[in-house]
């Protein structure tokens, strides 16, 4: 992920960049599985894209939780609760 412009977080197991607007989208790995978060579905997709000639991909949909914490939601955001 370091080759495609992003940044290795504290814990290896994450990466992220920041776009040109401001925002940020983030890469979460755990084993064989990925969570990308960011604010824009386009910018989600088009990362899906750059990785499926390299992985494969597949779509689970939205992630309801992360390890053992459960992702709650209100209208503003999403965090881990």
């Amino acid at each position: 992920m370091r080759g495609k412009r992003y940044t290795q977080g504290h814990d290896p197991c994450i990466y992220y960049n920041k776009l040109h607007d401001g925002e940020f989208i983030y890469l979460l790995l755990y084993v064989n599985n990925m969570l990308i978060a960011s604010k824009s579905k386009s910018t989600i997709d088009k990362l899906k894209k750059q990785l499926s000639p390299e992985f494969e991909i597949k779509n689970v949909g939205e992630a309801k939780k992360g390890l053992t914490q459960r992702l709650r939601e209100t209208e503003k955001e999403k965090k881990f609760a």
